[in-house]
């Protein structure tokens, strides 16, 4: 099951930007198909919805780069691999992994898509014999979690009161609904328990005795820079502040001062600007110099063409699924209300979270899923008794899962680990059999 897998996705699974393209197709198709929109109108949704997550792909982009270049950070790389050193067996490498990645993930998804695949690569350089691809892929496994976890953008949403929330559900929900009926609902962490056991013992277990896929040392090694310093007295003005270790540390210290005061005395939560900030604030704190930190942040830039490419082209889908023709429907609505009328109050969570699922392969961003189910599936809900938490926990769900084999989100673990998604994507496959059984039961005892 483990090969045929790994065959079938290495076999047919494109590069991550073809997928993307393909992806756009079967969606004007399908639009042009169920909606009876004509050409001109696919067109007009997709190109009118290209620019919209411009900033949305500035943050996932900074998440990234930033996290790169913290851990290039002498102070945490010696941190890092000493970690690294702990497991002394490949089965005990890729358990570990997994689970740091699942509870970094949980915490906050920005942080643990980033610790999870640095720390992968930092044990692959102390371990020998252990499957590089499938330690990437459990390192990536865990973001499975990460939308049922602290920082999950829909159950944060539905906490957040105002006109706002009233509007996006169509008036179901008037009043804020509190994060311990989501996130910290018993049915949902008990889910994301049995998760991360599933995820860690299927990982364990799909690492071969023989055969395993390992890589030359050598080429995990980051470049060392060395920087030919000058003496002091030879420093021209511009490399004495280049060189300013005052300089790195008034920054780095003015960013986590901000942090401590908007989250500590103003209420603020911790999101995805809080995490790149933070992520700033130490690396030119850690770094030493602004120069140092530059030269870092340049090199892992390199690592984010792949967001910068193909979110314009996701934003597209998002315009094609959200638009309304001439025949006033939408095929967004069309695949939610279809769930609808099939639907009673035992499996309609189990539903909800099916249909976001298979909107994630079009349209892999929370937000987008929020601006496309929550006016019609909150309303639904309501109609037939269903808790707006089980609800809104099921989207959450939905949008997570089907991340296991949408390339997209894999995007920086594998500019990182410097691995194709067809290298770790097999793997994944499994733990998205494994996890939907676990989810798709949870949700219908939590129903019950």
């Amino acid at each position: 099951m483990i090969k045929f897998c790994v065959r079938l996705v290495q076999r047919w699974l494109p590069e991550p930007f073809i997928f993307a393209i393909l992806l756009t197709v079967v969606a004007a198709v399908v639009a042009m198909g169920v909606c009876s929109q004509s050409p001109v109108e696919v067109l007009e949704h997709w190109g009118g919805g290209v620019w919209n997550l411009l900033a949305f792909a500035m943050q996932m982009a900074l998440v990234l780069v930033c996290g790169s270049a913290l851990a290039a950070a002498p102070p945490v790389k010696r941190g890092i691999d000493a970690l690294a050193r702990l497991p002394k067996s490949p089965a005990a490498a890729i358990a570990l992994v997994t689970v740091v990645s699942a509870l970094a993930c949980w915490l906050n998804w920005g942080f643990g898509l980033i610790v999870g695949v640095v720390f992968a690569k930092a044990i692959a350089r102390q371990l020998q014999g252990v499957d590089y691809r499938l330690l990437i892929a459990s390192a990536y496994s865990g973001f499975v979690v990460w939308h049922a976890g602290l920082s999950g953008s829909i159950p944060l949403t539905m906490a957040t009161p105002g006109e706002a929330l009233v509007k996006a559900t169509n008036g179901a929900l008037t009043s804020p609904v509190p994060v311990s009926q989501t996130i910290l609902e018993p049915h949902n962490l008990v889910m994301v328990l049995l998760v991360i056991v599933a995820i860690t013992v299927a990982n364990t277990l799909m690492h071969p005795k023989q055969g395993a896929v390992t890589v030359d040392v050598n080429l995990l090694k980051d470049d060392e820079e060395t920087f030919h310093e000058t003496s002091l007295q030879k420093r021209t003005p511009a490399q004495r502040m280049e060189q300013s270790p005052l300089l790195a540390w008034i920054t780095g210290l003015l960013l986590l001062g901000y942090l401590v005061l908007r989250l500590g005395f103003r209420g603020g939560t911790v999101d995805l600007g809080a995490v790149i900030m933070f992520f700033l604030a130490l690396g030119l704190l850690l770094h030493g110099t602004p120069v140092a930190y530059v030269r870092a942040f340049g090199k892992a830039a390199t690592g984010a063409a792949g967001i910068i490419l193909q979110f314009p082209f996701y934003a597209g889908i998002m315009g094609i699924i959200t638009g309304v023709g001439v025949s006033g429907i939408s095929l967004g609505n069309v695949l939610a209300e279809g769930c609808i009328k099939i639907s009673n109050p035992v499996i309609y969570p189990l539903l909800t979270f099916l249909c976001a699922a298979l909107l994630n392969l079009f349209v892999p961003s929370g937000g987008g899923h929020w601006a496309i189910q929550a006016p019609i599936m909150f309303t639904a809900g309501a109609e037939l008794g269903v808790d707006a938490g089980l609800t809104g926990t099921a989207i959450a769900w939905g949008d997570a899962w089907t991340n296991l084999i949408q390339p997209f989100w894999a995007l920086p673990a594998l500019a990182i680990a410097k691995l194709d998604a067809k290298d770790i994507m097999g793997y994944c496959l499994i733990d998205l059999l494994i996890t939907g059984v676990i989810i798709a039961g949870g949700l219908v005892v939590w129903a019950l």
